[in-house]
């Protein structure tokens, strides 16, 4: 099986790398030219410079790509941008991108047997916010709060929208382990003993470790599933201070000063970090579209559907999850 990876040198994409490549698959990590290759692991992985900004140039490498190699069995698109330095970037990274993608896979007859695309649950925005909390099932409909969900979501809808397209929809939880970025500001802020957390009311929440995402990809792959979509977690939901906890208890349970922020403090902190980033030219982690998301009370999910069709057991509750982040980076 010949597998197509973008965003491969990405958290969520070196993982689909490493992954395929232990399954044995003829696997190819499509990279920008200035993209840091050191996630990829292996010498059997193949890289193909793709970009998706540029559609006479895409066309052109994958029609090299086509005559050189052939096609793909499996695109898996994790490639795009969960933050930018100007607001219209969310939409021209992860819409107009994958929509060139498709499009030019289509104009090639370079059509995958499953095209496998990574989006959020974010997607659906605050919706069940009323306690008691009820959780996202797959038919609610979306209501995007933020850059990043809508631009999401349109994605989703084109890629649902061309009929000829076997595709695969993954709309996961916060994800979290090796490589990641994001969740390493909160654990080396746990390492300084400072624990600061978004709003006062409790909070219903969520999260997937990224060996788990992964087995949920390739348990599609196996089973051939086309044109579906799924949410997943780890089958578990936790609360606010849950996380905090499972890094404490990693790291041997060191004393943590807990502060917790008033919503209208982080959304003014989040305003001012916005001005920071468009004067600097810089994207922050923590920005306005962040604070959407950690100021939502209720990310709880009902992952029935990829237990029942796939056969996805979870294998990872956060304390593991946790844990083996916290080894491999100290490692």
């Amino acid at each position: 099986m010949k597998i197509l990876v973008t965003g491969a040198s990405g958290f969520i994409g070196s993982h689909m790398v490493d992954h395929a490549l232990s399954m044995g698959y003829e696997t190819w990590a499509a990279v920008r030219p200035t993209s840091n290759l050191s996630y990829l692991k292996g010498s059997d992985v193949q890289c193909v410079t793709l970009e998706f900004d540029d559609a006479a140039l895409l066309e052109q490498r994958l029609r090299a790509h086509r005559e050189s190699h052939g096609t793909w069995d499996v695109v898996i698109h994790c490639a795009g941008a969960t933050k930018c330095k100007h607001k219209d970037e969310f939409d021209s990274i992860n819409y107009e991108g994958t929509r060139m993608l498709v499009d030019t896979l289509m104009r090639l007859d370079m059509i995958p047997n499953q095209f496998i695309f990574i989006s959020t649950l974010g997607i659906y925005g605050p919706l069940h916010e009323q306690e008691p909390h009820r959780s996202f099932v797959e038919t609610d409909v979306p209501r995007p709060n933020t850059l990043y969900g809508k631009s999401k979501l349109k994605a989703e809808w084109y890629v649902r929208g061309v009929g000829a397209l076997p595709y695969v929809i993954f709309r996961p939880t916060g994800v979290y382990g090796p490589r990641d970025k994001d969740y390493q500001i909160l654990i080396r802020s746990i390492r300084s003993h400072i624990d600061l957390s978004l709003g006062l009311r409790p909070q219903q929440i969520t999260f997937v470790y990224i060996k788990d995402l992964v087995q949920a990809v390739f348990l599609a792959i196996e089973k051939g599933v086309k044109r579906r979509s799924y949410l997943i977690t780890d089958g578990n939901t936790y609360n606010s201070s849950d996380f905090t906890d499972a890094v404490r208890a990693a790291m041997g349970n060191p004393f943590t000063l807990h502060i917790p922020v008033p919503l209208w403090m982080g959304r003014i902190a989040a305003s001012i970090v916005d001005v920071c980033g468009r004067v600097l030219g810089h994207s922050f982690t923590f920005n306005s579209d962040k604070f959407r998301i950690l100021a939502q009370r209720n990310w709880k999910c009902d992952i029935s559907p990829l237990v029942d069709e796939l056969g996805y057991r979870p294998r990872y509750n956060l304390i593991d999850g946790v844990a083996e982040t916290l080894a491999e980076q100290d490692a």
